[in-house]
């Protein structure tokens, strides 16, 4: 297992590689040639306490805190509870007022022990302030998934961030039947503490598997959506494939849900 130090950059160098490779679903193609500057890369999802300490020094409210305190009938975000074992029907997302980054599973809930998970619950537009007052940005996709991709234990197995090739877990996904078991065989129910598990090639944790994360790249011509990669805990092999550099799925850009998070870049200079 890894040790992620909290607040480190990696380098990640430019270079050239294909956007897209070894596909899966319809929406990762087509498959690209790209070429990508280098950039600096932070080693770890945003954590809990740093998103705390942004919320400190600027008094910064989130969409969902916002969403909350104004009553709306659509306000709140989504949280994840399994159905569990033996229920008939699958429904396992709520839409929870009072669900927030302080309160990850919804109202009663807090932060206690929880430090260095990574921060839930945050929109696109909550991502892109902290990541200012940070001194960096959010990475578009082509930057997230090109150092996924370079960082891969096989560079010729796009599954290989997820599981080695005995098929042991070395990412936080869900081994189980979706959504009704996870039995943990990687070590977590649910999200883990970012460095929990083994960095990649160049010293990034948790790019594939864990939460989702933001990137600053569009999904649609309109805007409405942006693009989110990496996969997170409810990744499984029967539903939604998604831990792998190529994988990518929309979000809107105002809402949130437990499994999302965000990790920040810096130019290098």
């Amino acid at each position: 297992m890894g040790e992620a130090e909290i607040g480190t950059f990696v380098d990640v160098p430019g270079g050239e590689f294909s956007k897209g490779a070894a596909p899966m679903y319809a929406e990762e193609l087509p498959t690209v040639t790209l070429r990508v500057v280098g950039f600096s890369l932070l080693a770890h999802e945003v954590t809990n306490a740093e998103f705390a300490a942004f919320v400190a020094a600027t008094g910064y409210l989130t969409d969902a805190e916002r969403g909350a305190a104004s009553s709306a009938a659509d306000a709140g975000s989504a949280v994840f509870a399994s159905p569990g074992e033996g229920a008939r029907s699958a429904n396992p997302w709520r839409l929870v007022a009072g669900a927030t980054w302080r309160a990850p599973d919804g109202p009663g809930s807090n932060l206690d022990g929880r430090a260095r998970h990574p921060v839930v619950h945050v929109s696109l537009a909550d991502a892109r302030a902290y990541a200012a007052w940070a001194g960096a940005r959010l990475p578009t996709e082509v930057e997230w998934e090109y150092a996924a991709a370079r960082g891969l234990a096989d560079p010729a197995d796009a599954l290989s961030g997820a599981y080695d090739p005995a098929g042991e877990p070395v990412a936080n996904t869900w081994q189980g039947f979706f959504p009704f078991v996870d039995t943990g065989a990687d070590g977590f129910a649910g999200a883990a503490p970012v460095g929990c598990f083994a960095a990649n090639a160049f010293g990034a944790y948790d790019l594939i598997g864990n939460v989702w994360e933001w990137t600053d790249t569009p999904y649609d011509v309109a805007g409405r959506s942006h693009t989110i990669k990496g996969g997170s805990f409810l990744c499984a092999d029967n539903f939604c494939r998604r831990y792998r550099p190529a994988a990518r799925q929309p979000q809107e850009i105002d809402f949130s849900a437990s499994h999302i998070g965000f990790r920040i870049v810096r130019d290098r200079e």
